[in-house]
């Protein structure tokens, strides 16, 4: 790593967060463009997909080596595993799914996890008439065997998509069982230890975030 990259990183080469979120949005375009048959990809397009500046970006990747060639661009393929090798992300990880309605169930059926080398491996719900139904290729599972069914498939990731009413008490019983990342895709504000991370998606938030911009 060169020492623009040390700098970004921090002690312990851990990136810092500003860092950490344009290399992810970064690779997500990515894994768009290969899906889409794209073989390279210039920093000006990578701009233009992430709203990134093109010399940030630049500056972003030559800090962990030298990926791109001039007139020619970046090797989609090789910077995807350059990147997830860089966030920490180059082997599989389960992640567990609660809530086997709507939002669950479209979750569970798409690949907006797997591109990125995450497994659904678990989906949890309480509704008699849900348990045992399949989705996709998942069996859902009554939350009462979460905690053995977290542990036995190593599970690192617990995916909130259960009623905001109910969001809190999973997020107890996750970190009961040692969950320390959860998504949470419920409008609930989620009170957890300071050695839990939780992310909340909300689809609302980037609309405002992107309206802001047009409007001003």
């Amino acid at each position: 790593m060169t020492d623009a990259g040390r700098e970004d990183a921090g002690a312990g080469e851990r990136l810092g967060l500003g860092v950490a979120a344009r290399m992810s949005r970064y690779l997500m375009v990515l894994t768009q463009a290969r899906k889409m048959g794209s073989l390279t990809i210039s920093s000006q397009q990578l701009a233009d997909y992430t709203h990134v500046n093109s010399t940030q970006i630049r500056r972003d990747l030559s800090g962990f080596g030298k990926f791109g060639k001039r007139g020619v661009g970046y090797n989609v393929e090789a910077l995807i595993a350059e990147i997830r090798q860089i966030l920490r992300t180059s082997e599989q990880h389960n992640i567990a799914l609660f809530g086997a309605g709507n939002l669950g169930t479209a979750i569970a059926g798409s690949d907006i996890f797997a591109d990125h080398g995450f497994n659904v491996v678990a989906l949890f719900d309480t509704d008699p008439d849900k348990v045992g139904t399949r989705v996709g290729n998942l069996v859902v599972s009554h939350y009462d065997g979460m905690r053995e069914a977290i542990r036995d498939n190593d599970v690192v990731v617990a995916v909130l998509a259960v009623p905001s009413d109910v969001a809190q008490r999973v997020a107890d019983d996750l970190v009961a069982s040692g969950m320390r990342v959860i998504f949470n895709y419920t409008e609930r504000l989620l009170r957890t230890p300071p050695e839990v991370t939780v992310h909340t998606s909300s689809p609302a938030v980037d609309l405002l975030y992107a309206l802001y911009f047009y409007l001003v």
